[in-house]
């Protein structure tokens, strides 16, 4: 989670759902007058990954069609290692305002709702794990870097009271939310179960809608029960905006385009005219843009990446020794490294070994290789043929002719020179060469 409170949101989510195990243990009758819901298939969507803006439009998105369809339930199948706090505050304020229940189920085995998860899970209806899920450790922490005392201190109790609130608001323990929070801790499945922090274990979609029927819900005063046993389930896809914006936002993504945004725009500035680069460059950088936007930067990583680059162009411009290489490699390793901090938000280290050796290679041999060849003699031209040797093949007194690599030239000395002499071109005047005799 981004923000001081990233760590802490996702570890309040995860235990308001569970808290809610305990209080909605026992079916509620529906009350007296109650709307009556339309049967039909509940919806089922997945949320894998970092809690970004992106997984809150997801999450927003299909509440949104479940209330507008009159669906009887909404199941969340969460697998996160937690995000942004901004992002779980609005996903916890989606889910506290349903019209409809909401199921969060951390799913599949080996997954997780860590961080701000623990939050998103503890503010749902019903909360469920899968055999082999943990959840917990929800403390804040600051993606700028590390926090003073007071600024932490600040940050740590805000958290534990968000997730003692969300905690009481959904029946669940609020004292492990707390130690979540405070204290980093976590459980697994039956722990979880054990300590009230989810409602039950699950090992399958039938299995969550058997044991979840019957249970309690509760909208603005109003219990209600729960009667999802053996309803079909309809599974909910992103559509194509939400994919293109889960693919730009995932850290990878945004820093290769942030890499690929630099040299377009750095070899247009190089090669004028050159078109095909620039722009490739300048879209890349706008979607990077829009992707850190996004994300919990630190301008810091930033700084150092765009520091890099200018080493490396220094690098082939300037006789360093390999001095400005070094600091190019040095300082794109920890720009990179710099770039994203939290819990499942960073580069991952292969892509940023594989940029750094791909951008030192491409700075160092290729562009120095063209600078070299910028710097060499022109072998063309007029230009090119001053200091050309050749030999005199009719008498210059001053006009002549003159053989150079095989070619003859009408020439011009300013001393006769006999035929067979061996001469050397110092000047170019359209098609006359004036030459003077070898030394």
């Amino acid at each position: 989670m981004s923000g001081p409170g990233a760590r802490t949101a996702g570890a309040l989510v995860v235990l308001l759902a569970g808290i809610g195990g305990a209080t909605f243990a026992k079916p509620v009758a529906p009350p007296a007058g109650a709307a009556a819901v339309s049967v039909a298939a509940v919806l089922d969507m997945r949320l894998e990954g970092p809690v970004t803006p992106v997984m809150a439009e997801a999450l927003d998105h299909v509440i949104g069609r479940a209330e507008r369809e009159r669906r009887p339930a909404v199941i969340i199948e969460l697998d996160t290692p937690g995000g942004l706090e901004t992002s779980m505050r609005t996903m916890i304020k989606r889910l506290l305002g349903s019209t409809v229940p909401v199921i969060v189920w951390i799913t599949p085995s080996g997954g997780r709702a860590a961080s701000a998860g623990v939050f998103v899970t503890m503010a749902a209806d019903i909360a469920a794990m899968s055999p082999g899920t943990n959840i917990g450790a929800a403390t804040p922490i600051n993606m700028q870097g590390p926090m003073d005392s007071t600024l932490a201190r600040k940050a740590t109790n805000d958290a534990a009271a968000f997730a003692r609130s969300v905690a009481h608001q959904r029946g669940r323990n609020a004292a492990w939310a707390e130690d979540a929070v405070r204290h980093a801790v976590a459980a697994s499945e039956t722990e979880a179960v054990e300590l009230h922090v989810v409602d039950f274990v699950a090992a399958n979609a039938t299995e969550l809608l058997a044991k979840a029927d019957g249970r309690a819900w509760r909208r603005d005063g109003v219990t209600h029960a729960l009667a999802v046993r053996g309803l079909p389930i309809e599974r909910v896809e992103p559509g194509l905006r939400l994919k293109l914006m889960s693919l730009l936002v995932d850290p990878n993504i945004a820093y290769i385009l942030m890499l690929m945004g630099f040299y377009g725009i750095l070899f247009e500035l190089q090669n004028p005219g050159a078109i095909l680069p620039g722009v490739v460059g300048g879209i890349a950088l706008i979607l990077a843009f829009f992707a850190l936007s996004t994300l919990p930067v630190n301008y810091a990583g930033v700084a150092l990446l765009v520091l890099a680059v200018v080493f490396f162009v220094a690098e082939v411009k300037v006789m360093s020794h390999g001095l400005l290489a070094a600091g190019g490699v040095i300082s794109m390793l920890l720009g990179s490294l710099l770039l994203f901090q939290g819990e499942g938000i960073r580069v991952s280290y292969g892509v940023i070994g594989g940029a750094t050796v791909v951008t030192a290679a491409f700075f160092i041999l290729v562009i120095g290789a063209g600078v070299r060849a910028q710097r060499r003699p022109v072998q063309s031209g007029a230009a090119g043929m001053t200091g050309q040797r050749g030999r005199v093949v009719e008498r210059t007194a001053p006009d002549g002719r003159v053989e150079l690599a095989g070619v003859y030239w009408s020439a011009r000395s300013r001393e006769p020179l006999d035929v067979g002499t061996e001469i050397e071109v110092i000047a170019v005047d359209g098609i006359t060469v004036e030459v003077r005799r070898r030394t």
